[in-house]
C-alpha cells in the first residue's frame, strides 16, 4: 500500500502566466539531469484540505520546473510515541520517502496561531539520524503555510524553527496564503492571484538552491554536504605532516574546513567559482577558501583565508 498521493492534472495550470516562466532555473548552478527529488508534506485530513490544494499546485510546478515529485499522505499515520519502536508501516513508508529526496516542501494551515498537530506529526517522525542515516540533515527547504482569516506569518515561522532544528537550509522565500477558502475554486485549483504568483517565485528558487546544493560533476547522490564533521573522525598525514580528516567517501578534509557551519561552508564553496567565472564575483588570490565564523547561512561573515 502506497502513501504517495496522485497528483490530478499535473499537466494543467490554468493560473500560471507560462510567458513568466524560465525554463533556464538551474543556468551557472549545475546540471538538471537527473532530476532533483523533492518530498511535500501538508497538514491537514479534510477532504477540502487547503494545505494540500496548495501543495499540490506546488508540485504541478515543480514538474514544470523539471524535477521529481512525491505527496505523502499522512491520513494513517500514528501519533508520535504511539506505537512502540515507531514500528507502522506509515512511519516506515514516511522515512523511506525522506531518504529518497533532496528537498522537501512543508505546508501547514494555522490553527491557533500554529501549526498543526498533523504537520508536526510528521515531522516528528522524522528523527536526526537512524541506522546511520540522516533522513533531513543538508536538504534544502520552502515552507508555506495557509489561513482562513488574514494573512500571517506564525506557522512558517514556527516551520523555519523546525527546519533549523533539523539542520535543513530553508530558502528564504516564503508562501502565506490569506482566507484560502477565496483562492481556490470548486474544482479544487488556485485561481490567478498574487499569492499563487507567491508560490511559483518559492517554487522557483527551490529548484535553484536545490540544484546548487546538490551540484559536483558527478552529480553524486551520496550527498557530500549532508556529511557531517563528526563522521570525518578518522585522521591521517599528508606528505608535509599536516593532519586532515578522511570523510566516509574517502576524500582528504582540510583541517582549515569550517566545522560549526559545514553545510553552509560546502554550498557557498560550491557558488563562488561559478560567480567568479561570470565575473560577480572577484576576490584578490586564486588559491583561497571561503570560511564562516557565524551558524546561520546568510548572516555569516565570509572572509578569504590564503592557504599556507
Amino acid at each position: 500500500m502506497s502513501r504517495l498521493r496522485t497528483l490530478p492534472d499535473p499537466d494543467l495550470m490554468p493560473a500560471l502566466d507560462h510567458a513568466m516562466v524560465r525554463h533556464d532555473l538551474a543556468a551557472g548552478l549545475g546540471p538538471l539531469n537527473p532530476p532533483p527529488r523533492i518530498l511535500l508534506l501538508y497538514g491537514s485530513l479534510r477532504a477540502r484540505s487547503f494545505s494540500r490544494l496548495a501543495v499540490e499546485e506546488a508540485a504541478r510546478l515543480l514538474i514544470l520546473f523539471g524535477a521529481e515529485v512525491r505527496i505523502f499522505d499522512p491520513s494513517d499515520l500514528p501519533l508520535p510515541d504511539q506505537v512502540e519502536g515507531d514500528d507502522h508501516p506509515a512511519v516506515h513508508e514516511l522515512r523511506e520517502h525522506a531518504l529518497w529526496s533532496e528537498a522537501m516542501v512543508w505546508c501547514s494551515p494555522e490553527r491557533h496561531g500554529q501549526i498543526t498537530g498533523i504537520m508536526k506529526a510528521q515531522i516528528d517522525h522524522l528523527p536526526l539520524e537512524f541506522g546511520g542515516k540522516r533522513p533531513t540533515q543538508g536538504r534544502t527547504l520552502a515552507v508555506m503555510q495557509v489561513s482562513g482569516g488574514s494573512q500571517s506569518f506564525n506557522a512558517v515561522n514556527t516551520l523555519r524553527l523546525l527546519g533549523r532544528w533539523m539542520r535543513m537550509i530553508t530558502i528564504p522565500n516564503q508562501s502565506s496564503v490569506a482566507m484560502a477558502f477565496k483562492e481556490f475554486g470548486e474544482d479544487g485549483r488556485m485561481r490567478a492571484s498574487s499569492y499563487y504568483d507567491r508560490i511559483v517565485d518559492v517554487m522557483e528558487e527551490l529548484v535553484r538552491f536545490t540544484t546548487l546544493r546538490t551540484f559536483d560533476p558527478a552529480r553524486a547522490r551520496s550527498g557530500g554536504v549532508r556529511r557531517r564533521p563528526g563522521g570525518r573522525n578518522a585522521c591521517c598525514r599528508n606528505r608535509h605532516g599536516v593532519n586532515h580528516r578522511r570523510g566516509r567517501s574517502g576524500r582528504i578534509q582540510s583541517p582549515l574546513t569550517p566545522r560549526r557551519n559545514d553545510r553552509a561552508f560546502q554550498t557557498i564553496l560550491t557558488a563562488v567559482p561559478l560567480l567568479q567565472g561570470r565575473g560577480c564575483l572577484h576576490f584578490p588570490g586564486a588559491e583561497g577558501i571561503v570560511s564562516f565564523g557565524h551558524s546561520s547561512f546568510w548572516g555569516c561573515q565570509a572572509r578569504l583565508e590564503r592557504l599556507a
